[in-house]
């Protein structure tokens, strides 16, 4: 915009001035008082009468109302008068130029300055410059321009580390940062200090952070602004409770909060649902009158809604006497994000009467809310209204639409919102396919990622996540997989954490936990999702022992382990039945104060019940509130019961959890069966059986199989026959063997042959079934039927894979396997054994208890 003919339209008066050096004097005095129209005014009658004082002030004031017209034109002038090598005037272009959003006309002036003379030395030119490429987003032109300096010989200030402080993602480039600002006696400075504080926790580092902090003077340490950024930082990390501690501490020192820190704490009671202190931080806002700022009566809006108390955050919005934007739109989001769809609506229409308009946030969290609860209608009609309004052309509106239709299950009219759109963004190729994942579109979200390699579009890590997960989860081929790790060599985001977890997780479940290792090496930045995917590969691929392990590394490398990491872990040791390191991981939960939510007690419960600790797993169960219990944990309680033998307890327990209202599944009934087949208890478990139907479960094969077993361990065979001939789907091979194992312990060969008939029918290609058949042939005498079938067994090449079982002690686990006398307490261990049976038998006879 050129603003020569609207200030010569706007002002037809200005004071007279009457020399050349009272003219520029009162442009620098306009300038100073914010009237830089008049300044301009002034300048536009005679700029030739203007001196090198006046064209700082000149250019401050075309930078201030982005004039790049006019400020080109003074730089035209600069230029004629000679003035262009003027280290102010000099600074002050790049800086007009930079804020008026033209980094190539600042680059221009800049190289254009001789690099011998005294004007290159200018730290504040140099500032004016990497401050530029800072705020218009060219970080690596930002250190190099930093790196040049050095190599010049040339000393930053503060305010140039201050720059590359907010510059820095890289732990390493941060970590170089730090070392000049140490060498170069920067580090007392509290601007630096906050400046590095903030830094680390940019970088995920929050233990480098709390180091700096704490290494303090107590000069820096009453600076409130340190404490901000130490705060902030530890928000930022995911640490609510230790921003909350630092909180509290501040507080108690009665020193000056700023309202800025009301909002860190607002933010971390958000993140820990920590709703009672959040009532605290309220009330301390109160007291202190900082109620009428607008961001902290957004951040108490907000701080309500993601606590789940949608009625104080609606108490707070109604207290607001002037409701700006950012006000309604948290209440539109308070209601988005806890489900109340119609209440979004009624406050979006209310919103809507009044003379704030809606903008693209607004609307966005409308279009989600359509899409939450289904109404397609209603999202039509949004849709219909956006088309005569601007605000439906901004990229963020449409990838609002797109994710709408496509979680009403409207993938064609995504499909035409997104094909219409003139321009398309990361964020809308990026909805696209996570809307096509979420349909379980697999391969369209593969084909689309494809297509915008084609484009012009530079693909971000989260796109080649989802590009990666659904290539690992609907498509399964590696050879993708890996033309996928190619792809993000190419674009430099092999070392971006969301990539690299993906990554991992893709050949972890290929089972490659080989190449997930170097995949996890080669990531920078390590996050907890990153690690937690190393203790979840290990995990998967059988080996246990080295999942465990990482969990004390996650602590060296300055994380605190969370609640998934220690549940990957604990399914690692479930799988093993090791107590100790059981026991271990959840030492690892009570040190560090992990937040414990129910998969984590789920996971401790299942882990002491294989351990055979039941009274560890009860002692768990009882503790956790009754409210909080999903019918996870009431099916493992009630499985451990029932394979510790306690199936009376377990049924009681199963009456307990109908009388807490949840529902019973699949699971419960499959646990109670269960217990009841090994607890002999025939009619209860035939009477659970039929209480499925009660429940609308529908009876799986293990089901099945646990009530030929329990019939058939009683002898009541030709029921168990009858029960499987009833079946409504087809018999499954596991409920032949089980009748063929029942009749040859009870010595019905009649139907034990017909049991094992139809077992070989369906599975012929399986050694162990041949086993049993044959079996059940030698001992019902039948040697010309066993001897054909050995034949055949020979003929095919089948035999039986060996079973193996493992007990812990001590701190060794040892391993025996069947048939297999190898190991070096095999004596031992028989020894043991025959000494065990030779007590049952004394013990059968009656002659035990006497002899004792």
């Amino acid at each position: 915009m050129h603003l020569r003919p609207f200030i010569s339209r706007r002002f037809s008066t200005v004071k007279q001035t009457d020399s050349p050096s009272n003219l520029n004097s009162y442009i620098r005095e306009l300038v100073q008082k914010g009237r830089l129209f008049e300044a301009l005014q002034c300048y536009s009658r005679e700029p030739s009468s203007a001196s090198r004082l006046a064209f700082p002030a000149v250019l401050k004031a075309c930078a201030s109302l982005l004039s790049l017209g006019t400020g080109r034109a003074v730089h035209a002038t600069v230029f004629a008068m000679g003035f262009q090598f003027d280290p102010y005037i000099a600074a002050s272009l790049v800086n007009m130029y930079v804020k008026c959003g033209s980094i190539r006309d600042a680059e221009q002036v800049f190289d254009n300055i001789p690099k011998s003379g005294a004007l290159s030395q200018d730290v504040t030119l140099w500032n004016a410059m990497i401050d530029g490429y800072f705020k218009n987003g060219f970080r690596g032109e930002c250190l190099a321009q930093f790196r040049q300096m050095q190599a010049l010989g040339i000393n930053p200030d503060g305010y140039t580390l201050s720059i590359l402080l907010g510059v820095s993602s890289r732990f390493s480039t941060a970590k170089e940062i730090h070392g000049y600002a140490i060498r170069s006696s920067f580090e007392g400075d509290p601007f630096i200090v906050t400046a590095l504080v903030d830094m680390y926790a940019n970088c995920g580092r929050a233990v480098y952070a709390w180091r700096l902090f704490e290494s303090q003077e107590c000069k820096n340490k009453n600076n409130v602004v340190i404490w901000n950024a130490m705060m902030n930082g530890f928000c930022k990390t995911g640490f609510w409770s230790r921003s909350l501690e630092l909180y509290s501490l501040i507080r108690g020192r009665n020193q000056r909060i700023m309202p800025s820190m009301y909002c860190i704490a607002l933010t971390a009671c958000c993140d820990g649902e920590d709703f009672e202190m959040g009532r605290q931080v309220h009330t301390d806002i109160v007291k202190t009158g900082v109620d009428y700022d607008q961001y902290v009566h957004t951040s108490l809006l907000t701080m309500y809604a993601k606590c789940g108390s949608v009625g104080d955050a609606e108490k707070v919005f109604n207290d607001v006497v002037v409701k700006g934007i950012e006000t309604w739109n948290a209440m539109v989001s308070a209601y988005v994000g806890n489900g109340w769809v119609k209440e979004s609506f009624i406050i979006y229409n209310q919103m809507k009467a009044k003379p704030v308009s809606p903008d693209s946030f607004t609307i966005s969290n409308i279009l989600t809310s359509c899409g939450i609860g289904g109404f397609h209608d209603f999202g039509t009609s949004i849709h219909a209204e956006l088309i005569k309004r601007p605000v439906q052309t901004k990229l963020e509106v449409q990838s609002a639409l797109m994710t709408m239709y496509l979680r009403c299950c409207k993938v064609e009219d995504a499909i035409k919102v997104f094909n219409r759109m003139e321009e398309k963004d990361v964020v809308a190729w990026g909805s696209m396919m996570s809307g096509f994942y979420q349909n379980k579109k697999y391969k369209e979200s593969v084909g689309l990622y494809k297509q915008m390699l084609n484009s012009e579009v530079k693909p971000d890590s989260n796109m080649l996540s989802i590009a990666i997960n659904a290539t690992s989860v609907g498509i399964e081929s590696i050879e993708l997989g890996s033309s996928f790790f190619g792809v993000a060599i190419k674009h430099g985001l092999e070392s971006d954490a969301f990539v690299g977890s993906s990554l991992m997780d893709l050949f972890s479940k290929s089972g490659q936990p080989e190449m997930a290792k170097t995949i996890f090496f080669g990531i920078s930045n390590k996050n907890l999702v990153v690690w937690n995917s190393l203790i979840s590969c290990y995990s998967r691929n059988s080996h246990p022992d080295a999942s465990v392990r990482v969990l004390p590394q996650i602590v060296q490398y300055g994380l605190i382990p969370d609640a998934i990491s220690v549940t990957n872990a604990l399914v690692a040791v479930s799988s093993l039945a090791v107590l100790l390191k059981g026991k271990a991981l959840h030492g690892y939960l009570i040190r560090y104060q992990i937040p414990v939510d129910n998969q984590v007690e789920n996971s401790l419960i299942d882990m002491y019940i294989k351990s055979g600790c039941l009274k560890y797993a009860e002692h768990i169960f009882n503790s956790n509130n009754t409210s909080k219990r999903n019918s996870i944990t009431w099916n493992s309680m009630i499985s451990g019961y029932g394979s510790h033998g306690e199936c009376f307890r377990a049924i009681s327990l199963f009456n307990e959890m109908r009388r807490s209202r949840i529902t019973p599944d699949d699971v419960t009934f499959l646990s109670l069966i269960s217990a009841c087949n090994h607890s002999g208890l025939v009619e209860e478990g035939l009477e659970l059986f039929q209480l499925m139907r009660e429940y609308r479960v529908e009876p799986q094969t293990d089901h099945y199989v646990n009530i030929v077993d329990m019939l058939g361990r009683t002898g009541r065979l030709d029921e168990a026959h009858r029960f499987i001939q009833k079946m409504p789907v087809e018999p499954d091979p596991s409920l032949w063997l089980c009748l063929l194992s029942a009749c040859r312990v009870h010595r019905n060969f009649e139907l034990g042959e017909l049991a094992a008939q139809n077992l070989l029918k369906i599975e012929a290609g399986r050694g162990g079934n041949y086993v049993q058949v044959l079996n059940l042939y030698v001992e019902g005498g039948m040697r010309e039927k066993a001897a054909d079938l050995r034949a055949e067994m020979k003929q095919k090449g089948l035999k039986k894979t060996g079973g193996c079982s493992w007990i812990e002690v001590k701190d060794r686990t040892e391993i025996f396997f069947s048939g297999d006398s190898s190991s070096h307490r095999t004596v031992e261990v028989y020894q043991t054994l025959h000494s065990l049976i030779s007590v049952m038998k004394m013990e059968e006879k009656g002659d035990y208890h006497e002899s004792c």
